[in-house]
């Protein structure tokens, strides 16, 4: 390849990584509340609401996120021809266009969502069930309601905690963003694999790598500096 190609190949790469990000920080946003409403429901001590809570986890971490992805995608149409589906749901989901982007998108966000959001509510439980016992009796002792002590005593040294499982997680999802390309939803895994034959090459893989790579890269300096700000903790 010739270096007018590969400096083509690269503002197109670049184009595509606006995608990718897209998909990384909308997971984000969601994911991440969505882990601790999670994490909340698991610890509380009405049992239905915990086993169902748990069952959720379970599927979630336990089957592949691309079968979720897919799942998700292609599973509307099925759900509006089966026989079980009651008439209102049909009338809502009918008029949908299922090769929309948007609706792509949106498919695919929820399959995101769901999946980091039980590997969160993970970490988040195992955080704040490492807090010794003694410092909810102490907050009470000196007059803190349950809200005060959760977000004033316990929350700050939980985020201490799960600073770095989450980072390890985020640095995994920015990666996993590559699985989009199966949908397909067009980011830059998916982009890349198009122009494989275009070029006969396997440099547009190896372009893709490397901006995963940088991603990774810069998530791990991120996190390195968090978790030095947060060592006041100790």
């Amino acid at each position: 390849m010739t270096s007018e190609q590969i400096g083509t190949l690269f503002t197109l790469m670049l184009q595509y990584a606006v995608p990718t990000m897209k998909i990384f920080a909308y997971t984000l946003i969601f994911s991440i509340p969505l882990g601790m409403v999670v994490a909340m429901l698991k610890m509380c001590r009405i049992k239905p609401i915990s086993w169902l809570t748990n069952l959720y986890i379970l599927i979630m971490r336990g089957t592949p996120l691309l079968l979720q992805l897919i799942v998700a995608q292609y599973s509307v149409p099925y759900i509006v021809k089966s026989d079980i589906c009651p008439a209102f749901l049909r009338d809502l989901l009918g008029g949908i266009d299922i090769r929309s982007e948007s609706y792509t998108f949106n498919m695919m966000l929820i399959a995101f969502v769901l999946n980091y959001a039980a590997y969160f509510a993970e970490i988040f439980r195992g955080g704040i069930e490492a807090i010794p016992k003694g410092q909810y009796e102490a907050a009470d002792a000196l007059g803190f309601g349950r809200v005060q002590t959760f977000f004033r005593i316990i929350l700050p040294q939980v985020i201490k905690r799960v600073v770095p499982a989450c980072s390890n997680e985020i640095i995994t999802l920015i990666k996993d963003t590559s699985l989009a390309s199966a949908i397909p939803y067009m980011e830059i895994m998916y982009i890349a694999k198009k122009q494989v034959p275009t070029y006969a090459s396997l440099l547009p893989l190896f372009m893709a790598g490397l901006f995963y790579f940088a991603f990774a890269m810069i998530l791990t300096l991120l996190f390195g500096f968090i978790e030095k700000k947060l060592n006041y903790y100790k």
